[in-house]
């Protein structure tokens, strides 16, 4: 392919390297393909003293990026062993790890949708840039899945039970609670980021952030703290759930009827998953546990039912198995962090994998 069929796109503007996610109909939607594709422009890029500051975007009007390919993923599991859907992980993930520890400012757009995978190759930037349009979440549980691309690194980083929250019920947040959840820096308007990325090409990102930047939108989840905190602090997800009823008021009792409507293993796992986080230390080793995670997702039902519910048939029914939380056992939960043997992601080193922190 080439020209604008190409998946990524990538041009040089004076100083700043410009990526541009190039997929519009499917939502910039990533594949493994485009990771390589970024990963070997990231390599260039980081020994070529024309270029000081590299940035992302996406095509199109509707955002950055919508996630990972999940249809792909869907087939790969139905239909064969799941080692396509494991080395695109194992690249996306090294991918991420390198974004966060890029040597040059990394400038992400955060422009409209930016889910799942979309976060992972912006959130982990060094400078990350929301807007009026900006929708970002990690709704993994909704198709039976685990936040991965160190979104439970970050979400455990989050104020408070925030990322607990929003790991267990998906919702959708703005640039006001994206700054407030540390999943971004800067509040620009949409329609400066043309101009931000001009004034990137001749001068440094502190300088060309200083003419755009604007005060951000307010938070919505900063008048919703005491009751989130109060009722995400539970150790189960059934306790979760029970003083989010007990609350009493309609966010809560809308963020419980949310997580009914999840599956039942994709919760309990994704809360023992950011509770681990929590003291993994650094982002290396909790994406060396979100890769075992996930591997073991590709072996469940949930995995495939979800993706089939959400984006093959759309019908919005998901037949979740086991079907409640009560049949979901701590043995079934600890099977998704058990050690990978020569299949670990390895990033954090083979003196620091996940375990041993516990």
């Amino acid at each position: 392919m080439s020209g604008t069929e190409d998946p990524v796109l990538f041009h040089t503007c004076g100083r700043a390297a410009v990526i541009t996610l190039n997929r519009p109909r499917a939502l910039n939607a990533l594949n493994h393909d485009m990771v390589r594709r970024v990963d070997e422009a990231l390599t260039a890029w980081e020994h070529d003293p024309d270029v000081r500051t590299v940035v992302i975007t996406g095509a199109g009007e509707r955002g950055l990026c919508a996630g990972g390919d999940i249809r792909a993923v869907h087939d790969d599991a139905r239909d064969g062993d799941g080692s396509a859907s494991a080395a695109f992980w194992r690249d996306e993930y090294h991918l991420n790890a390198r974004i966060a520890r890029y040597p040059k400012p990394y400038v992400a757009l955060m422009d409209g949708i930016v889910m799942g995978g979309g976060v992972g190759v912006s959130a982990h930037g060094s400078v990350r840039i929301v807007t009026e349009r900006s929708r970002i979440a990690m709704p993994e549980t909704g198709i039976g899945f685990v936040p991965d691309v160190g979104g439970t690194y970050l979400l455990a980083l989050a104020p408070g039970e925030l990322g607990t929250h929003l790991a267990l019920t998906g919702a959708q947040i703005g640039a006001g609670d994206a700054l407030l959840c540390g999943l971004a820096d800067h509040y620009v308007p949409s329609e400066a980021l043309g101009h931000l990325v001009d004034d990137l090409a001749d001068l440094p990102v502190h300088d060309a952030l200083a003419r755009h930047v604007r005060p951000a939108p307010p938070a919505r989840l900063a008048a919703r703290r005491e009751w989130i905190d109060a009722c995400y602090a539970g150790g189960t997800v059934e306790e979760i759930l029970r003083r989010l009823l007990a609350q009493g008021g309609p966010d809560a009792k809308e963020a419980a009827e949310t997580l009914l409507a999840k599956s039942p293993t994709a919760l309990k796992v994704t809360l023992a998953a950011l509770r681990r986080a929590r003291h993994l230390g650094p982002l290396e080793r909790v994406l060396d546990q979100e890769y075992r995670v996930s591997c073991a997702a590709l072996g469940t039902s949930d995995l495939l039912e979800g993706i089939r519910a959400q984006v093959i048939d759309k019908d919005r029914d998901p037949h979740w198995s086991p079907a409640t939380l009560a049949e979901v056992t701590d043995a079934d939960v600890g099977r998704f962090f058990a050690p990978l043997g020569d299949r670990e992601l390895g990033l954090a080193g083979s003196d620091t994998t996940p375990e041993a922190a516990w």
